[in-house]
């Protein structure tokens, strides 16, 4: 690998943007097939594991952008 591809990895880690997108398209991925195969997902919530079925996961939709996410 060219010093400058280190380069443009060191800058998309420092932005953190383009991470925190694939992170956020990963999360809605593994939503959708759960929901789609029949299978609740396992959060936490208020300091206890809540189990959550198939039918009442909610998906993000694409593209939007949660409110209160840590100053970005």
């Amino acid at each position: 690998m060219s010093i400058e591809g280190r380069k443009d990895i060191g800058k998309i880690f420092a932005e953190g943007k383009l991470i925190d997108r694939a992170l956020r398209m990963a999360a809605r991925e593994a939503l959708l097939r759960h929901k789609k195969a029949g299978v609740p997902i396992v959060v936490w919530r208020r300091g206890k594991i809540v189990r959550i079925p198939a039918g009442k996961i909610k998906v993000p939709r694409r593209g939007r952008r949660r409110a209160g996410r840590c100053g970005r």
